[in-house]
């Protein structure tokens, strides 16, 4: 009974139609905000996806790196735990070290890595491959170089046709004096192979090479490595897989997730989504506004119906309830035609890219939008939580409406 008044009310013709006008701009100004906020909202979960896509191509599943210092020591036993543990499907031992790179006369410092064979079974970078090939070479033809497509270029290294090779600069580890360059510093040569392209943080710094290299230029034994990189099988949970590795390896290994390896990063795009979603819920409060003056003056409207009901016998909670009801139909309409306006853009956007990003540095041409079924949850309830609280005091109002029937 409560909703059938509530939608009589709704869609019967007012003796004022400005009731009826100012219903219907409540409407459209719910739909304008949950439309927003649901455009917005997939726009953000696109770029999360992209980032952390990009992020998968270069960092591992699971890193076990040093709790303190620059290196760990796991031997054959440890290795083939881990290789036993189930969810991993494949590990790579790495060695990083800062270095200073040159070629021709042009010194650079840069990030090098030295990875095994098993490394392109644990990331992407293989297939992030834009110029030459993924070789990072061996000690009978000479050590290869895999570098990033922005660090190719401020060296003015051609991975393609050049043959000339990059020297290589880092601190020797046994050294007791560094006033002399030439004891401080190991130096090597590594060949220009390939250069890939997966974003700027690793295209401008990164050069990936044989772990054998670095090994033998850090002076470091053949259990030594800066981390080992760990690729999880399909469908299992990284924290499941670091928490059997923690107990595998004990406390002196520190064991981070890919979440974890990059919590600054996934820890801001959480904040700057729920900064958006905060702020365009304004817009929905600024509808409330529109709803109060539609059910108040609907409440005087409508005030020869309340008093009959309370005459026949209805409580104040009936008429309360109706009028919250009548709120609840104008913010649910509101709500669908924003949602489907919000999936209409977004499936367009989708498969016809018509907001463009602009330029030509970006890994993709237009806006990337991803719609996720809690983020209709959350806008849903947002709206009903508003709907109810604007609805409150017109519906209180009408329920304390005074019965003062005239006799004829």
């Amino acid at each position: 009974m409560i909703w059938q008044f509530a939608s009589r009310y709704f869609w019967a013709k007012k003796s004022t139609n400005a009731i009826n006008i100012i219903a219907w701009v409540s409407v459209g100004a719910i739909a304008v905000g949950a439309g927003a906020l649901i455009v917005i909202l997939s726009v953000f979960n696109g770029f999360e996806g992209l980032v952390k896509s990009l992020y998968s191509s270069f960092y591992p599943s699971v890193k076990v790196a040093p709790v303190s210092g620059k290196t760990i020591k796991l031997d054959a036993t440890q290795l083939g735990g881990i290789a036993k543990t189930p969810g991993v499907f494949a590990y790579a031992a790495v060695v990083e070290e800062k270095a200073v790179i040159r070629y021709a006369d042009d010194p650079t410092i840069a990030i090098l890595k030295g990875v095994d064979s098993n490394y392109n079974k644990v990331t992407d970078v293989k297939n992030k491959i834009v110029r030459g090939s993924f070789d990072t070479g061996d000690d009978e033809n000479g050590y290869g170089a895999v570098l990033g497509l922005e660090l190719e270029g401020a060296l003015g290294v051609d991975v393609v046709r050049s043959i000339a090779p990059v020297t290589v600069y880092v601190p020797r580890r046994s050294a007791t004096s560094y006033t002399i360059p030439e004891e401080a510093l190991n130096s090597g040569i590594v060949y220009p192979k390939g250069s890939f392209a997966i974003q700027q943080e690793f295209n401008s710094k990164y050069v990936i090479t044989n772990i054998a290299f670095m090994r033998k230029l850090l002076e470091m034994g053949p259990d030594e490595m800066s981390a080992l990189e760990v690729a999880a099988k399909p469908g299992v949970s990284e924290d499941e897989l670091r928490d059997r590795l923690k107990r595998l390896l004990g406390p002196g290994y520190k064991v981070q997730t890919r979440f974890e390896q990059n919590q600054s990063l996934y820890a801001v795009m959480i904040t700057e989504k729920w900064a958006v979603y905060i702020i365009l819920s304004f817009i929905l409060v600024i509808a409330a506004f529109n709803m109060i003056g539609s059910l108040s003056m609907l409440v005087i409207e409508k005030q020869k119906d309340i008093t009959i009901l309370k005459a026949m016998g209805a409580r104040r909670s009936l008429i309360m309830k109706i009028f919250l009801a009548e709120g609840l139909i104008i913010a649910g309409l509101g709500t669908l035609i924003g949602f489907a306006l919000g999936v209409i853009f977004c499936l367009v956007q989708q498969h016809f890219g018509l907001i463009k990003l602009g330029g030509d540095s970006f890994l993709v041409d237009a806006y990337p939008v991803s719609m996720h079924i809690g983020d209709f949850m959350l806008v849903f309830v947002t709206i009903m939580v508003i709907g109810l609280l604007a609805s409150w005091y017109p519906a209180r109002k009408a329920a304390n409406e005074i019965i003062a029937l005239k006799a004829t």
